[in-house]
């Protein structure tokens, strides 16, 4: 059986926290764009490595499938070959945070509403029905 958390946290720190993780919360997504620029320009990278990777083994292919399309004259091949992570070009990973738009500000509002709330405060401690509240952000 789990008891409940008592714990008194003094509003000061309770502000400064989320003061801390709104500005967190505004600089992530001020440099969302450039990292995704640096992340496509990435992957567009990988993309050819991969290409090459490919047709540098495709002997090693099995399982050929091919598709053509006559009303623009394309062809797509496609086929499958085993192989170890350690042979092929590493594929780039976001290393940053996305944030859909509606939820950054959802999220940016919230966390606003509840510093003006706290700043009014003349309690010392933060109760716990607010702590609940605001806890996901901190």
């Amino acid at each position: 059986m789990s008891r409940a958390i008592t714990v008194k946290v003094a509003t000061p720190k309770v502000i400064k926290a989320l003061e801390t993780k709104l500005a967190t919360l505004k600089a992530d997504k001020e440099n969302e764009a450039s990292n995704e620029a640096k992340y496509q320009k990435a992957m567009e990278k990988w993309r050819k490595e991969i290409s090459v990777f490919a047709v540098k083994n495709i002997a090693k292919a099995e399982n050929f499938r091919t598709n053509y399309r006559s009303w623009n004259n394309q062809l797509n091949i496609d086929f499958d070959i085993t192989v170890s992570e350690l042979d092929m070009p590493k594929q780039p990973e976001r290393d940053f945070p996305t944030i859909h738009d509606h939820t950054y500000r959802e999220m940016v509002e919230e966390i606003t509403n509840a510093l003006s709330i706290l700043r009014m405060t003349d309690e010392e401690t933060v109760n716990a029905s607010t702590m609940k509240q605001i806890a996901r952000y901190l």
